[in-house]
Parts: structure tokens; C-alpha cells; sequence
């Protein structure tokens, strides 16, 4: 799954240093199933408060299913969603993304989230093949 790469951002990138409001709207326009997830569960947790808020719902399709692994399997992405919306990102399997917050009251969450064990016990075999 490839960004649609706008040809002015392209020459962007080959002048030099790239605007990220400019890149983080490419992914915006590139991958809007991913945006909408990340965009929803950061106003989910905006309004409910808590440690997180994060995603249990499979995509409808492998297309989004392929926007999700793209947007937080890039660094680049990833990082520039995370600056973009203040919130820390974190990913398990082929769909359940989470948002916590930049402040430390959410770090002992975020570790519990990623741990090994949370990723073998967020395991079944519907999502083998995601």
C-alpha cells in the first residue's frame, strides 16, 4: 500500500526537508480508513477520559486492513501521526489499534498494552491469516 504522492510533495522531498502538516495530509487522503481509526479513537478518548482508547473491530476489508499495517508499520508515519494528533500509538495483530495519552499517567497502560503477554493473549485463530 503506497501514500498517493502529490507531485508538488514530491518535489518537496527531493529539494530537502519535507512540510509535515503537508505529508501528514497525504496520509490523510492516502489512507483514510487508517486516518478515520486513529482520528475516532483519539476523540473516543478525548471524551471518555481513561488510559486509552483502542480498536477490537476487524477492517471491513483487506484494503483497510492494509492501510492500518501501513500507517503504524512505518516509522515515518507512525511518528508523524503521533505528533500530528499528541497521542502515543500502539498496535496488535492486523486491527487493534490504541491511542494512549503523551503523559506519563498512561505509561504504566502503554507497557501493559505492548507487553509479550498481552500480544500472546490478544491471540486467536480468526486473526491467523491477518
Amino acid at each position: 500500500m503506497s501514500l498517493d504522492v502529490s507531485p508538488a510533495l514530491l518535489q518537496q522531498a527531493e529539494r530537502g526537508e519535507v512540510d509535515e502538516a503537508d505529508f501528514v495530509d497525504c496520509v490523510r487522503t492516502s489512507l483514510p480508513y487508517a486516518w478515520e481509526m486513529i482520528s475516532s479513537l483519539v476523540a473516543q478518548l478525548k471524551v471518555d477520559g481513561g488510559r486509552f482508547a483502542d480498536n477490537q473491530t476487524p477492517p471491513p476489508d483487506e484494503q483497510a486492513r492494509g492501510q492500518l499495517l501501513r500507517a503504524l508499520a512505518s516509522d515515518a508515519i507512525r511518528g508523524a501521526l503521533q505528533r500530528h494528533f499528541g497521542v502515543r500509538l500502539a498496535f496488535q495483530n492486523c486491527h487493534r489499534v490504541a491511542v494512549f495519552p503523551l503523559d506519563a499517567s498512561a505509561d504504566e497502560s502503554l507497557t501493559r498494552f505492548t507487553s509479550v503477554r498481552s500480544q500472546l493473549l490478544n491471540q486467536s485463530p480468526e486473526l491467523r491469516d491477518c
